[in-house]
Order: C-alpha cells, then sequence, then structure tokens
C-alpha cells in the first residue's frame, strides 16, 4: 500500500467510477484499475463491487478510504506548518477577553509579542463572556482568555491560569485592622460584586454558600476599575482577583487578605473555535503568555492568611 494507491483510491470513491478518477488524476483508465487491483491482491480483500458499469465501495474500502483521508490531511497539516515556519509572521490576531485579562494580561503579553513578532497587529477588544463567545464562534475573533469553565462543543478551551480571588477593603475599613479575616467577619457587610452570570460571580457565590453568607450587594458591575472606586470611598468591600488590585495594595489605595479557610480561586483558559490547526501567529501568542506569566501578580506572594498577604 502506497501514498499513489491511496490517492487512486479516494478519487475512485468520490467520483464513482474508474475512467473519471483517471481523468482526474491525469491516468488511463487501464492504470487506475491496475492499482486498485494491487491494492485488493496485496490486502487479499475487494475494495469496490463492479455492478454493470457502476461500482459499489465495500466495508473494506471504506476503512480503508478513512485511512486515506486522514493521511492526507495530515500532510497538508504538515505541509501548512512547514510554509508557515520559513515565513516571517504577519497578519492579524484579534484578541478578546474580560475586563481583568484586558487590563492586567494583556498590555504585557501583547508588549513582549509585538517585540517578538512586529509585523503581526494584535487587535484586543474586551466585553461580557456571551459576547465574546458569539465573536469566537462566529469567527470574528481569533483567540479570547476567559474564565472557565466555557461548555461550547464547537470551541475548544486550555487552561493557563489559576488566578487567587481576595477580600478587597479600602485602607481604614475596620477589616483591614484584623490579622485574621475569617468567612464569619463578612456576614453583614455590603458588598460590590460582578455581575451575576459571570463565572467569577460564580466562583464568589459558591464560597457564600459553602460559608453559609447570604450577601448583602449594593452595588454589581463587570468593570473591575468601577468595583475598586467603590472599595476605596468605603461603598463595600468585595472578592477580585488578586492581580487586579496588587498595584493599589503596594501603593496603600486599597487593603486585601485571604479570607481563612480554602482560597477562592478562578481558573483562566484560552478559548478558540475547535480546529486541527491554529495559526502560527495565534500560537505564537499563546506562548508567550508562559513567558511572561511569572510577571503577573496572580496570587500574593505571601503564602500566609493574615494582614501579612497585603505584601
Amino acid at each position: 500500500m502506497d501514498l499513489r494507491q491511496l490517492e487512486i483510491l479516494r478519487a475512485v470513491a468520490d467520483t464513482g467510477s474508474f475512467t473519471a478518477a483517471g481523468h482526474q488524476l491525469h491516468l488511463s483508465q487501464s492504470a487506475v484499475s491496475r492499482q486498485i487491483l494491487l491494492l485488493e491482491e496485496e490486502l487479499d480483500e475487494q475494495m469496490f463491487l463492479r455492478i454493470g458499469r457502476k461500482i459499489r465501495i465495500t466495508e473494506t474500502g471504506s476503512t480503508v478510504l478513512g485511512l486515506s483521508q486522514r493521511v492526507f490531511k495530515d500532510i497538508d497539516d504538515t505541509r501548512a506548518r512547514l510554509l508557515e515556519s520559513k515565513q516571517t509572521l504577519g497578519g492579524t490576531i484579534r484578541l478578546v477577553g474580560g475586563m481583568t485579562a484586558c487590563l492586567y494580561v494583556f498590555p504585557r503579553l501583547v508588549r513582549e509579542f509585538r517585540r517578538a513578532h512586529p509585523g503581526v497587529d494584535v487587535k484586543v477588544k474586551p466585553a461580557s463572556t456571551p459576547r465574546l463567545l458569539k465573536q469566537l464562534r462566529a469567527g470574528t475573533a481569533d483567540l479570547g482568555l476567559l474564565t472557565l469553565p466555557i461548555d461550547d462543543p464547537t470551541l475548544t478551551t486550555e487552561p493557563v491560569l489559576r488566578e487567587e480571588m481576595m477580600l478587597v477593603t479600602s485602607p481604614e475599613h475596620p477589616l483591614a485592622k484584623k490579622k485574621v479575616i475569617t468567612p464569619k467577619d463578612l456576614a453583614h457587610q455590603p458588598f460590590v460584586l460582578f455581575e451575576p452570570g459571570s463565572n467569577s460571580r460564580h466562583a464568589i457565590e459558591e464560597f457564600f454558600a459553602r460559608e453559609h453568607i447570604t450577601p448583602k450587594i449594593v452595588s454589581e458591575t463587570e468593570n473591575v476599575e468601577i468595583i475598586k472606586a467603590l472599595v476605596r470611598v468605603r461603598m463595600g468591600v468585595t472578592i477580585i482577583p488578586h492581580q487586579a488590585v496588587a498595584r493599589e495594595v503596594r501603593l496603600g489605595q486599597l487593603f486585601c487578605a485571604r479570607i481563612e479557610g480554602n482560597p477562592i480561586v478562578r481558573e483562566t483558559g484560552w478559548v478558540h473555535a475547535r480546529t486541527s490547526h491554529l495559526p502560527k501567529a495565534v500560537t505564537e501568542l499563546k506562548q508567550m503568555l508562559e513567558v511572561i506569566r511569572p510577571r503577573l501578580h496572580l496570587a500574593p506572594e505571601a503564602p500566609v492568611a493574615s494582614h501579612a498577604s497585603v505584601a
């Protein structure tokens, strides 16, 4: 069995005729018949049933046809990858994500990627998760960094970041003076939270349910900058990813700490249309995240659930 025989088998199956397959491959009808006969002799099975002038593929022929399709698809994919590797990357990547990713991950990511591949234009667009998923399905976005899980059979997800979510208050808030903050300390606090429906909000709601807390919610928004501004003026406290507040904590503008017990963690991952081959520029952008990951403030440096976690 060789590639030429597999190619001829596929042509006969596609055209339904030895003669038409020969025209397609620029071979004589006798040459096509001879190669199919050799294949049948090698496998000791018929590939086609000859019924008058018509032919019908056998079960064995269908099995070999499936092999042929897989082999030539692998060849085409390999050829495309090799051609890409010889080319200077160019074009445009449409990168999408939630507000936190766009503010705290994408600036570092795109800067480093553009240094390595200046010929690629990266367009960044923030939006809510439902809108971003719609864009990824429609092909109007190439790659997303979204909070998981995403349950959609038309999309592929790849977990890449685990972000610790912290209790955040103003520096003057009474909780900021405590050495240890427990779930019961939150029972009567006013909260400013992400809007319902997001996976980040779902992680917070799971924590509340686990600790039997019925939160008093005074404001809800998807904009993490608005959340921080409201917390800063003591409208309430919040629970948001550490990287979203690391700078303000360092400057003394906000306080953050772990809540004693199990940490609240959200998982973020790459999301893109399900395909066997991603453009090389997209693959390179994904790999660049691994380069900048150590510079992201995904969790406090101090591994303790106390006032020291503001470090």
